[in-house]
């Protein structure tokens, strides 16, 4: 059986293999590379194989990516690097930091929100580790830790359990928490070496991210349930995404089988205004409207919270349709969080 590090070797990254795989020319697709770098794994590449257009958009580039109406977005619209003290560390809100500590992931999609970075300069290293390490020990009010990346799963299993280790020993370190696409994208990585690992840092919650039931394979399946049964707590963060999901049949499907998973579906995230990401926005209306839907359809267990990240790190906002204007002008909303009025770019 092979493992998950030689099924990773195998991965799709150079431009004459994606050229071949979209039936582009090679010039184009080096551009959009050259730009913003691909990697699509054989699990993954054989679902998008089966499935076609609502795995393989996620991952495979587009010219859309380097089209004029995506160089007008910003590379960093919620202000992660405006909010980084250290490299690698954003602290936006009191009591709880992001750290990244890994730069790679199991695919690379491409409606990612640290597109600037994954795959080209994230820069992870050990001095990186240990400054985010030494400052998040000396920041007294963090008592919540997001390990993301990248995606901290693709480390290999000592430097994993090292870093989890070092972040558990700091006191006031309450729960720990870990963003990864892997159980969807790249199950074989969730050994039970690695099920073990994460066990022995609790209280330890996983974000596990889904966007289309066709991610709900046995394999996924069986991962998840190697992780609730060492006592992780399994939640999901869903992107709604232009063409793959932003419809209430879809989503409702996907919600349901990540509960019979033992996932609860937790955020449906409004996609991001990155750079080189314009093809997959949806209107603000498309996602409230869709929630109103799917509560007359299913139990609220199976019901996340359509959220938005506001531009410029202005932090969460959960709208509805009480809570966004028309701003008077095609493409432009205002979001009014706690009485606040934010302009927010509306496809």
């Amino acid at each position: 059986m092979q493992t998950w590090k030689g099924i990773f070797r195998e991965s799709l990254t150079r431009p004459a293999e994606f050229a071949s795989a979209l039936a582009l020319e090679p010039s184009l697709i080096e551009r959009v590379l050259s730009r913003y770098p691909a990697l699509v794994n054989p699990y993954f590449k054989e679902l998008c194989d089966a499935a076609g257009a609502p795995l393989a958009r996620q991952v495979l580039p587009d010219a859309l990516e380097i089209s004029a109406e995506n160089e007008a977005f910003p590379e960093d619209p919620i202000g992660e690097d405006a909010f980084s003290p250290v490299p690698n560390l954003s602290h936006r809100y009191e009591d709880r930091v992001l750290f990244l500590i890994s730069d790679i992931c199991p695919v690379f999609c491409r409606f990612c929100t640290r597109k600037r970075k994954v795959g080209r300069s994230l820069s992870v290293s050990p001095a990186t580790i240990d400054e985010g390490i030494i400052y998040i020990r000396d920041c007294q009010k963090v008592r919540d830790v997001l390990l993301s990346g990248g995606d901290p799963l693709m480390l290999d299993d000592p430097l994993l359990d090292s870093i989890l280790g070092r972040v558990r020993a700091i006191d006031h370190v309450e729960i720990i928490r870990i963003g990864s696409r892997v159980p969807a994208a790249l199950p074989q990585r969730v050994t039970a070496r690695l099920a073990s690992i994460l066990s022995r840092h609790g209280p330890l919650f996983l974000h596990l991210h889904f966007n289309h039931p066709e991610e709900l394979t046995g394999q996924a399946r069986d991962a998840c349930l190697r992780l609730t049964r060492a006592g992780i707590p399994l939640a999901s963060q869903t992107v709604l995404l232009k063409g793959i999901n932003d419809n209430p049949d879809t989503l409702e499907a996907l919600f349901r089988g990540l509960l019979t998973m033992r996932v609860r579906p937790y955020y449906l995230f409004q996609c991001d205004t990155v750079r080189g990401t314009a093809h997959f926005r949806t209107p603000l209306g498309t996602g409230i409207r869709i929630m109103q839907e799917l509560r007359k359809r299913t139990s609220p267990m199976a019901l996340p919270l359509f959220v938005v990240d506001l531009p410029g790190g202005a932090g969460k906002s959960f709208p509805a349709l009480s809570s966004v204007e028309d701003h008077g002008q095609p493409g432009q909303a205002i979001i009014t969080p706690d009485g606040q009025k934010i302009p927010y770019p509306d496809p």
